[in-house]
């Protein structure tokens, strides 16, 4: 027995000493356009999917078909999610097809079937994997928007979901709203705008003169540049 558990100790720790010196060596390739091999892949997702539900196991869900719930996620879902997430009409923006894991497309997925787990990732976030935590910018009251607006989206076609996010007031969340990124025009869906606030994270929008089309323009966190041609 005592022979066995330290062949098992040495197994480990030459097991472990491997796998510290390959990271090390610069062998594991982190870039996003490198998928994971499937049993590590198999192995995250596992640990991703218990983690979200021992958390979220005891969160009390509202009531989800509360209409002025849904139109405040509209909005915040349509500043804040859908250059990852899509929407209807919408599909392949430069981060869903550029991100690792690639991020789901909530527009056909919308909660699962579970508001709880959906709750919690929206305020907590996931590590490495590009999805950030909303909470700490967001009080639970305009996340659960979102959550209740995610469980209506897969029913909604793009006229639908255009009307509702019109209707709504737009990105907001009690304070710290930022600018985000701009996306309208460029994928097929627009989103009519509302009187002083602009339904895609509130930048000022450019009116060209009839007869005169301006090539649509956005600038990267570097400060380059990125021209969509008409």
């Amino acid at each position: 027995m005592k022979k066995t558990i330290t062949t098992l100790v040495m197994a480990g720790a030459v097991t472990s000493a491997a796998v510290l010196g390959a990271a090390y060596s610069g062998l594991v390739n982190v870039g996003a356009d490198d998928p994971h091999f499937p049993a590590v892949h198999a192995f995250l997702a596992m640990a991703r999917e218990r983690s979200i539900a021992v958390r979220a196991n005891d969160i009390e869900v509202p009531d989800l078909q509360d209409e002025a719930l849904i139109r405040t996620g509209a909005g915040n879902y349509n500043a804040m999610c859908i250059g990852c997430h899509l929407a209807p009409g919408v599909e392949k923006t430069e981060l869903s097809q550029a991100l690792y894991p690639s991020p789901p497309n909530l527009a056909t997925s919308g909660i699962s079937g579970d508001p709880a787990a959906a709750f919690w990732t929206i305020k907590h976030g996931i590590k490495a994997s590009g999805m950030p935590a909303w909470g700490k910018s967001m009080a639970d009251e305009y996340i659960w928007g979102i959550v209740a607006f995610l469980d209506q989206l897969p029913k909604l076609g793009p006229q639908q979901y255009n009307a509702l996010v019109a209707s709504s007031s737009g990105h907001q969340h009690g304070g710290g709203e930022s600018e985000m990124h701009n996306h309208e025009g460029q994928h097929g869906n627009h989103v009519p705008e509302r009187a002083g606030h602009h339904a895609m994270g509130g930048s000022e929008a450019h009116h060209p003169a009839p007869g005169n089309p301006v090539p649509k323009t956005h600038t990267h966190r570097d400060g380059k540049e990125h021209v969509h041609g008409n």
